[in-house]
């Protein structure tokens, strides 16, 4: 019997979004970094954000982390708001759990002194202390396709591909309803690319956590989104299912980013003078 004041449990209810973001504003000085800015990440589902460089996806992609605070508007996990302050060690932690950053470079985001198996030994401890951590280090570890044989290496014994696979690794041993990607395979080569792509596709698959994509590689962006906005100055100017943004655009600016993808006869002389003109 539910609790006074509690709603009944409906099995048919659609769950709540992984991620809502409602009417994002952030300002630096003159610079509108994010001007209301609204989306939806469903649950299990996975979002792209791009735009070049000062369009503001990482910007919001910070405050939706919780790095960045807005000066105006609503974020909310599985429902739960994560705008305002929280105010205890326990609860912090259970926002920081919520939502997880894989970073672009992942040597930057791994300490050099610490093994594989003690960057994910100390997250599990900070998180889930008390516990006894090596059976769920050693799942992480299959998970992300290295296996036991990389528990022992330093950051810079591994490769790029190796690396990031850590941080994915870090990321979900928490069990975050949503996994927030900043450029996380712009730094390795496309044939490693390929291979975190197809691994994080697997982990979607897997465990329904949400994906927040940040990246400027529109290729990426097809492969493994289902819905995409694209940002200018901070605003989003298009948004919608993947393929019918990218392959019968309505928006200028997103058809001038897809004309900059180099391509036989391409003109960037021609693509310059359209970017000034838009």
């Amino acid at each position: 019997m539910p609790e006074p004041g509690s709603t009944p449990h409906d099995p048919d209810r659609t769950p709540p979004p992984a991620l809502e973001v409602t009417g994002l504003r952030r300002t630096f000085g003159t610079v509108r970094a994010v001007d209301d800015v609204s989306f939806t990440l469903a649950a299990g589902g996975s979002l792209g954000i791009v735009g070049e460089s000062g369009s503001g996806k990482t910007t919001t992609a910070r405050i939706v982390v919780g790095l960045e605070q807005a000066d105006e508007g609503r974020v909310a996990v599985r429902g739960r708001a994560r705008t305002g302050p929280v105010r205890g060690r326990a609860a912090r932690l259970a926002r920081a759990r919520e939502v997880q950053m894989v970073f672009q470079d992942p040597y930057l985001s791994l300490d050099p002194r610490t093994s594989v198996e003690a960057v994910l030994r100390e997250t599990l401890r900070l998180h889930f202390p008390g516990t006894d951590h090596g059976a769920r280090i050693t799942e992480l570890l299959d998970q992300v396709g290295l296996g036991t044989r990389a528990a022992d290496a330093l950051p810079r014994q591994l490769s790029g591909g190796q690396r990031q696979r850590v941080a994915i690794a870090r990321a979900l041993a928490v069990q975050p309803a949503v996994m927030v990607l900043d450029e996380a395979v712009a730094a390795l080569d496309v044939s490693v690319q390929a291979q975190v792509l197809n691994l994080l596709a697997d982990i979607r698959e897997q465990t329904g956590i949400g994906y927040l994509f940040i990246t400027h590689d529109l290729g990426v962006v097809r492969c493994v989104t289902d819905e995409v906005i694209v940002m200018r100055h901070g605003r989003i100017v298009e948004a919608g299912h993947t393929a019918e943004v990218l392959d019968d655009p309505q928006h200028g600016y997103t058809r001038l980013l897809l004309e900059s993808v180099p391509r036989p006869g391409w003109d960037p002389d021609r693509i310059a003078a359209a970017r000034r003109a838009l």
